[in-house]
């Protein structure tokens, strides 16, 4: 058990790490992409880890349950960005 959280710990981290280089900036609008992947990720990590029994089940359900989160938050955040000002010529 103390192995299993420990490398679940692990590996939240490294997606939160990988988090901030995942966004394109040319596309503003990948808050609903960027949530819905690391919450699926993090939602099948914690099913995983809930209970000796159907792990794989568990696992599917918390990822689509976190996938569907992270990307309402995700989507929420995209729409209380400003727009990106539109500018022509040389800058």
């Amino acid at each position: 058990m103390k192995k299993n959280l420990i490398l679940s710990v692990l590996i939240l981290g490294t997606i939160g790490l990988l988090n901030g280089c995942a966004s394109n900036p040319s596309n503003p609008n990948s808050g609903a992409q960027t949530g819905a992947v690391v919450g699926g990720l993090t939602g099948a990590a914690v099913g995983y880890n809930t209970s000796n029994h159907n792990r794989g089940s568990r696992a599917v359900v918390g990822g689509l349950l976190g996938a569907a989160a992270g990307g309402a938050i995700g989507n929420s955040v995209d729409n209380s960005n400003p727009p990106p000002q539109q500018t022509s010529g040389w800058q």
